[in-house]
């Protein structure tokens, strides 16, 4: 998965998987006897066009072979997504690690699947955008439904709108495409408002939280406890696919927002219970977007993994020496000595009021009042 490097200089740098993976393992979670790690394959042109224009795909082939010769019009060779020798395979690769995703559950072979190196939620069906070529978690959701799951729930919580995903299934009614990310004002894709609501025939189920730049935990934490909870339970998804971009940390320099860490790992066990709640436990976790390669990633993407295998990592847990050790011998980075930032993870829960002064309220509400109504739901008081 590491083949998939832009350029050394890039913000997507696979950096980010080598650390992520090494911390796992120094943490002990890959020895842990319910866990299973598995190799993903490079997917196939056929599996590919389950969501992607076949034109694109060898498109992709062709920027692979000769990456001097760029195709802007679909978004290859571009600043954000430079194009490189061996680009198709890299990206196909992390494409077949969520459609493995997919098959586990289908198969029942697993009930939570994390794939870290996913989640390139920018990707649409015939264009690449925002570091993404394929899209994964698209793939994952159109295989779990050509094996006859008959509603999926995708729930991105990275800074940046999954706007790739929600083109993908917006007329899909199977599909609920729920993104909280930060306002399209202040922050790329530029898309993922309120009035963002799905397809003719799939009113209500593309839902969109802009919050605003800045945002912190607890206003991020409201957001997400006042309107993903209700509409899982009025929409009954069999499986969940979340998509856990990172970016939205207050030491990533790509987005405005103020997350820690401590926001971060709670979100996971939040939507980790949603999926047992609501789909006997069926859960597939992507990565995505997180540019603080060695502070920040790899422990949010750990507590990702710690919780997706039933035994999270306390916050107050020591990152082990030996990882930091090598992270400042190799790349030269002090890293934090603890698991957590020492956040207030306290919030304030939607039924003690609406308060209009407030910008994220506003922002739920406006959310709220576009869905809700579509699913026999009160946008005040539900």
């Amino acid at each position: 998965m590491m083949a998939y490097r832009f350029s050394e200089t890039h913000p997507m740098h696979p950096l980010r998987l080598e650390l992520t993976a090494r911390l796992c393992a120094d943490l002990g979670l890959f020895d842990r006897a319910n866990l299973t790690l598995v190799e993903p394959e490079v997917a196939t042109d056929e599996q590919l066009a389950a969501v992607h224009d076949p034109a694109y795909i060898a498109a992709v082939h062709e920027v692979s072979a000769h990456p001097e010769v760029p195709d802007e019009a679909r978004g290859l060779g571009t600043e954000d997504n430079p194009a490189y020798a061996g680009i198709h395979e890299a990206s196909a690769r992390l494409a077949g690690g969520s459609l493995g995703a997919a098959e586990a559950i289908l198969g029942e072979r697993a009930l939570h699947v994390v794939n870290f190196g996913g989640g390139m939620h920018h990707a649409s069906a015939s264009k690449a955008s925002g570091f993404c070529i394929y899209n994964d978690a698209a793939l994952a959701i159109q295989r779990l439904l050509d094996g006859g799951v008959k509603k999926v729930m995708y729930v991105d919580v990275d800074a940046h709108h999954g706007d790739g995903t929600q083109a993908i299934f917006w007329n899909d009614p199977r599909v609920m495409t729920i993104s909280i990310h930060e306002s399209g004002m202040t922050l790329f894709p530029g898309t993922g408002y309120a009035n963002e609501i799905g397809g003719p025939d799939a009113q209500g189920t593309a839902v969109n939280v802009a919050v605003p730049a800045r945002t912190t935990d607890a206003a991020w934490l409201r957001a997400f406890h006042a309107v993903v909870p209700q509409l899982a339970a009025a929409f009954a998804p069999e499986v969940i696919v979340s998509q856990h971009g990172c970016d939205g940390h207050r030491d990533d320099d790509l987005s405005n927002l103020r997350l820690t860490i401590d926001a971060q790992r709670q979100n996971a066990l939040d939507i980790a219970e949603l999926a047992a709640r609501h789909c006997d436990g069926r859960w597939i976790a992507t990565g995505g977007g997180g540019y603080n390669t060695a502070s920040v990633v790899p422990r949010a993407w750990s507590h990702l993994v710690a919780v997706a295998s039933g035994k999270p990592v306390p916050l107050a847990t020591p990152v082990p020496r030996q990882w930091r050790d090598y992270v400042l011998g190799r790349y030269g980075v002090r890293t934090p000595e603890s698991m957590g930032d020492n956040a207030e993870l306290w919030w304030r829960s939607w039924e003690v009021g609406y308060d209009p002064a407030d910008p994220v309220d506003r922002t739920i509400m406006a959310t709220r009042k576009e869905i809700f109504p579509l699913f026999g739901l009160d946008p005040w008081f539900d």
